[in-house]
């Protein structure tokens, strides 16, 4: 491997989809950028999804204004990076089983048509009919968003990757930050740089990367696994939507199979008794796959933060910069939040208020500000 410079306008600590954004943004922008991570791009919490991205996020219009501008920028990826997504439309079926969530659902979907989210309410009936495999018995009604695409995250890596060195940037693999100093001198096996701006975007190492600066990103990985199914002979052949039901149970199509994720065990919950209780869930919801043999897909962690929401922002009190905490929906996030860490660098104001996804609401009597 060849040496690291003596120096970068920025560093980018993070390879995977937020990090190549985020270096690809910079280096477009004529910053001297320098990635490195810790192993392959993409080997982080880019690998560990559904492989979806979509518009709409129940609870939270904040994130969805951030996917509905990543999905724009992912329309014409191929345009700006060279890398075809290969973008296939399912759509989003997030099921309700009580009436506080079809009220709540009532309260906020104004907002999430004013930050620009397609979705509507439709009866069960309706839900059953977009997703054959739900026993509508079982639901009262199900929030419908059209605008949610399967995609392959390690094209979206690539593309990032190859549009960021195209514009200058320096992507270092298998170099993992070990030290970064008061002076932004950041430290890896493979030498020392001096960085006029750090950002961290490492997913589940952000805390850790963030302490090394003494700057505190509240990050928590978090173990999941994802498991495949038999598709049952009556299943339709097009695409079946992403559904998402309460129990934080979701299935899509995954080729020939069926693509099932509901976290990981608990702490006191042995894996055997998790399968089983996914296969309740499973076979309660979706009849259909009752008594499916269910067997693992992959597994991987998380960067999870305390209110499941992002941290992109910035230290008050020096020149370092985050983007983590995307608690799974990084696909989704990262042309948007690749964009926010720009402007913040660069001083420009950006498309959106920022002051929402600082630490600072996180951190008690914290006066960090993003």
């Amino acid at each position: 491997m060849s040496g690291l410079p003596e120096r970068a306008d920025a560093v980018v600590v993070g390879g995977g989809v937020i990090g190549t954004s985020i270096a690809c943004r910079l280096a477009e922008s004529g910053v001297g950028t320098v990635l490195l991570d810790r192993g392959a791009l993409g080997s982080g919490s880019s690998g560990t999804t559904a492989g979806v991205v979509r518009t709409y996020f129940p609870g939270n219009a904040l994130i969805s204004s951030l996917a509905v501008r990543s999905l724009t920028a992912y329309h014409t990826f191929a345009e700006r990076t060279g890398t075809d997504l290969d973008l296939q439309r399912i759509g989003l079926l997030v099921l309700f089983t009580d009436e506080h969530q079809v009220q709540e659902f009532r309260h906020t979907q104004a907002a999430q048509q004013a930050a620009g989210v397609d979705v509507e309410l439709v009866t069960a009936a309706e839900a059953a009919r977009l997703n054959p495999l739900v026993d509508e018995r079982t639901i009262l009604a199900a929030a419908w968003s059209p605008e949610a695409y399967t995609c392959t995250p390690a094209a979206i890596v690539r593309g990032y990757a190859t549009a960021a060195r195209q514009a200058g940037a320096i992507l270092r693999t298998e170099t993992p930050v070990t030290g970064i100093d008061a002076e932004g001198r950041v430290h890896t096996p493979a030498g020392s740089i001096r960085a006029d701006t750090i950002v961290c975007a490492a997913g589940p190492w952000a805390e850790t990367v963030a302490a090394m600066a003494g700057v505190r990103v509240p990050v928590t990985p978090y173990p999941v696994d994802m498991l495949l199914a038999g598709a049952p002979g009556s299943a339709p052949r097009k695409a079946l939507p992403m559904t998402m039901h309460p129990s934080s149970l979701r299935i899509r199509s995954w080729g020939d199979r069926i693509l099932v994720g509901m976290g990981r065990p608990a702490p006191d919950e042995t894996r055997q008794d998790w399968l089983q209780r996914v296969s309740h869930h499973l076979g309660t919801t979706f009849p259909a796959l009752s008594g499916s043999g269910l067997e693992k897909g992959w597994s991987g962690d998380l960067d999870v933060s305390p209110d499941g929401m992002a941290f992109i922002g910035r230290d008050p009190s020096r020149p370092f910069f985050y983007a983590a905490g995307f608690s799974g929906q990084g696909l989704c996030q990262a042309p948007a939040a690749g964009e926010i860490i720009r402007d913040l660098v660069l001083g420009k104001e950006s498309w959106i208020d920022t002051a929402g996804l600082s630490t600072a609401r996180c951190l008690s009597g914290s006066a960090e500000a993003g």
